[in-house]
């Protein structure tokens, strides 16, 4: 499982993945690449948990192998 992360290292990273964004739209903001959309959290202080990260990456669809190599 991924550690936690700052928001701004995951927004840099989820980018590095080819996402776009991050758009506002609702209460939180979302980020999409061709025909995916996930949601991302708010910024925050402290770090994003590692059950929120896992949660993340599962809906984009992005591998543990991926998420460490970008």
């Amino acid at each position: 499982m991924p550690k936690s992360i700052s928001w701004r290292k995951l927004i840099q990273k989820i980018r590095n993945l080819g996402f776009d964004g991050p758009y506002g739209g609702g209460r939180h903001l979302f980020m999409k690449r061709e025909n995916r959309r996930i949601i991302v959290p708010n910024p925050h202080k402290g770090d994003i948990s590692s059950h929120l990260l896992a949660e993340i990456l599962r809906q984009a669809g992005i591998s543990k192998r991926e998420w460490e190599g970008a």
